[in-house]
């Protein structure tokens, strides 16, 4: 399989799609937080000192997914039609982050499911960080990804 973000002289570019099929296009990513039970239960209940914690993570994480583009170089500045993110608490310390994100296009949304899981994650840390220092950010992945030529992936 040839590498598309590289020319012909092996240099960084941005795929030409300009004859590429708009079609519908969804990504799934996956991630998870993982923390002490006490700073799972504190985000549970509401006590975290700078707020509903989930809240500022699902915003945050739809607000990167629109902004992939200004993050990643090579990815194109998408419309995206639809951007979901779902959190599970998990005894006895984990936040696992689901982002589900859709466009009607030339490209895929790959990068904007975990660019959002990234920045939901990172979130979580930065509100929590003054009572658990401890965290671990980790297992991003992409789930699935339907639409385009390449066709529908499941991992």
């Amino acid at each position: 399989m040839d590498l598309t973000h590289f020319d012909e002289e092996g240099r960084a570019r941005m795929v030409d799609v300009s004859d590429k099929a708009e079609t519908a296009r969804i990504a799934v990513a996956h991630g998870k937080v993982l923390m002490k039970p006490d700073t799972l239960e504190r985000i549970r209940s509401g006590q975290i000192a700078k707020g509903d914690v989930l809240a500022v993570a699902q915003v945050a994480g739809i607000m990167a997914a629109k902004q992939t583009s200004q993050l990643i170089p090579m990815c194109h500045p998408l419309a995206i039609t639809g951007a979901k993110l779902k959190f599970k608490l998990i005894e006895p310390g984990e936040v696992e982050i689901e982002a589900r994100v859709k466009v009607h296009g030339k490209t895929g949304v790959e990068m904007e499911a975990l660019t959002a899981v990234s920045v939901a994650a990172l979130t979580i840390y930065d509100m929590c960080k003054a009572i658990d220092k401890t965290m671990t950010i980790g297992e991003i992945y992409l789930v699935e990804k339907s639409g385009g030529k390449s066709g529908h992936f499941i991992r």
